[in-house]
């Protein structure tokens, strides 16, 4: 069974040059940022700084940028809908995470030296 996947591609021709744009100010920030070389750091920083924002901010116009920012308010809200366990709720099931871990790494050590006791004892018939 087929079934069709979804995939989302950039449609305009502005997204496309938002998009390159923007990519195109990110590797400008940091090639700056190596050709400012000989000026001092604040200037360099300023300068990366800068072209990152505003490669930031050309990113967040074009579509893809504004999908990423209804994604986050969309999980912020989802967010505000989790109902939290109360304190003692919390403990509680940290006490059992502690005590599983602490059962399974003790069944584990145990096997593991039954293993190693039968491999190399009974069967190779090595004595350390």
């Amino acid at each position: 069974m087929n079934t069709p996947t979804n995939v989302e591609t950039v449609s305009t021709g502005a997204d496309k040059a938002k998009l390159l744009l923007s990519a195109l100010l990110l590797v400008g920030a940091v090639t700056a940022f190596y050709m400012l070389g000989k000026q001092d750091l604040w200037l360099r920083v300023v300068a990366l700084l800068g072209l990152l924002a505003l490669s930031v901010i050309v990113f967040l116009t074009a579509e893809p940028g504004k999908a990423l920012i209804a994604f986050g308010r969309d999980s912020v809200r989802e967010l505000r809908k989790v109902v939290w366990p109360a304190r003692s709720e919390a403990m509680q099931m940290t006490g059992y995470v502690f005590a599983f871990v602490f059962v399974m790494a003790l069944f584990l050590w145990l096997t593991d030296k039954a293993l190693e006791w039968a491999l190399y004892d009974l069967i190779l018939g090595w004595r350390r």
